[in-house]
């Protein structure tokens, strides 16, 4: 195999587009450490690393654990299979798994030295929901916990160890201003469990969309894209984000199809995009989040 081909099948493995999730909550709580002025921006540049490196590591142990329990066989849209496509091997990606997931301890480890034991407590439990996820004896989205487990840790736990890492406080703020992108990412798996609903029913999978049923499914996707919107309005009415990320309202028409899309399709090669797009609007929405309060301390630094 060519080194290109290599590379990019590497690339599919890591599930580049669904980074997105690490990369807003990131954003959000330098966004909330700058307008507290207290920035290191050296620590927030490891913290990147370190993060995007577990979420790396949670896309390759997820993509060797379904391949491990049959969760790929009957997929015909999905990113990453790699190992059920013979692109690469379960041992291969499983030893990038661990690498990419050291990578992150490592990294973490040492901000902790350079911080305090407040953020060894929050990685903790990272790197056990990296773990977790699709591995070990309980893993948590094969028993319907997968939304809840990214919600929490890849919103307000993500916002709030970043927030740490820069300021070497705590902060109840980071742990609600987060909950708008906390819904949205939520929003990414269960689209992604949407779709694979019939895949997921043939090898027990045991997801939140199954438990639901169709209807509840898209009633929950609908109740997890109408909850960002909601909570950062109410969080811009209290004054704990500013008003400039109301900017994030301009993605609301592609929210609206995209609902529109679950609540009409039913073939998972049709409801693959609307997956992907789902993790667009993530991205969208929190970074314009995140432009907008970034925009508003530059304009009160200078006024």
């Amino acid at each position: 195999m060519g080194l290109p081909s290599t590379l990019q099948a590497w690339y599919s493995a890591t599930r580049p587009r669904t980074l997105t999730a690490t990369y807003v909550p990131l954003g959000m709580g330098l966004a909330l450490a700058w307008s507290d002025g207290r920035v290191n921006v050296w620590h927030f540049l490891w913290a990147t690393i370190g993060a995007v490196a577990l979420q790396i590591a949670a896309n390759l142990i997820n993509e060797f654990a379904d391949y491990q329990r049959g969760a790929d066989a009957l997929k015909v849209a999905g990113q990453g299979m790699t190992i059920k496509n013979a692109v690469l091997t379960p041992r291969s990606v499983l030893v990038g798994a661990v690498s990419s997931l050291l990578l992150g301890v490592g990294i973490g480890l040492w901000l902790v030295t350079q911080t305090g034991l407040p953020l060894l407590w929050i990685g903790l439990g990272g790197v056990l929901t990296v773990v977790m996820y699709t591995a070990g004896p309980f893993p948590l989205a094969y028993n319907a916990l997968g939304e809840v487990a990214v919600g929490i840790f890849m919103g307000p736990v993500f916002v709030l160890g970043t927030y740490y890492a820069v300021t070497e406080q705590l902060s109840w703020q980071a742990v609600w201003v987060a909950l708008p992108i906390s819904f949205t990412v939520a929003a990414i798996l269960h689209a992604n469990n949407i779709r694979d609903m019939e895949a997921d029913r043939a090898v027990n999978k045991r997801t939140l969309a199954l438990l639901l049923g169709r209807n509840g499914a898209i009633l929950e996707y609908m109740f997890l894209i109408d909850g960002a919107y909601l909570t950062l309005v109410v969080l811009v009415g209290v004054g704990w984000i500013p008003f400039t990320s109301l900017i994030a309202l301009i993605t609301l028409p592609e929210a609206y199809r995209l609902i529109q899309v679950f609540r009409t399709e039913t073939d998972p090669l049709k409801l693959h995009p609307a997956q992907g797009q789902t993790a667009r609007l993530h991205g969208r929405f929190g970074l314009l989040i995140v432009l907008g309060w970034l925009l508003y301390e530059v304009f009160v630094l200078f006024i």
